[in-house]
């Protein structure tokens, strides 16, 4: 029994592909935060395009 744990233990493929999913949530955010931002801005520009074209 104590050799299974031990090997339980030091196996690493499980924490490589918690690591990986991590790293891929971490992306995710960004990508949500940066589009956020483009749609902020590109609201702005169409807004500016607007008010030139009927003032």
């Amino acid at each position: 029994m104590i050799k299974v744990f031990k090997k339980f233990i030091q196996e690493e493929d499980g924490a490589s592909a918690i690591e990986y999913g991590l790293i891929a949530a971490l992306i995710a955010v960004a990508i949500v935060v940066a589009a956020g931002q483009v749609g902020t801005d590109l609201t702005g520009t169409f807004e500016g395009v607007s008010d030139e074209l009927t003032g």
